[in-house]
């Protein structure tokens, strides 16, 4: 769907606008699920029937499976409802961020005390 307006393009970024909000409705309503304790459990007790039952494409639901946050992203996925699924492992905005960069967390750590200092 276009506006007429020119898309805002960031090399290496996807930008979640309209089109990407529409993408991953599925995928974020199902994270977004997460608030809950037992969805939580349910969904580690049949990822596939969890993932089924809010209407994932097979793009999301490798990409959830392979927990590869790159991949949420670009089927739809924003970053706070994907915090949601990777609390369930235990991962903090840290570990998505450094599996954002290609960093291990310690080196995207130090990158942010280092951002911070200046």
């Amino acid at each position: 769907m276009t506006t007429g307006k020119q898309k805002r393009v960031i090399p290496g970024t996807t930008i979640f606008d309209g089109d990407q909000a529409r993408k991953g409705y599925a995928l974020n309503k199902m994270c977004y699920s997460f608030n809950s304790e037992e969805n939580r459990q349910a969904f580690l007790a049949d990822r596939d029937g969890y993932c089924a039952k809010f209407g994932l494409n097979e793009q999301q639901k490798k990409a959830v499976f392979d927990l590869n946050v790159l991949d949420m992203i670009a089927a739809g996925g924003n970053a706070y409802f994907l915090a949601k699924l990777g609390g369930i492992y235990k991962l903090d905005m840290q570990d998505i961020g450094a599996q954002q960069t290609g960093m291990t967390k310690e080196a995207f750590q130090a990158k942010l005390i280092a951002a911070g200092k200046n």
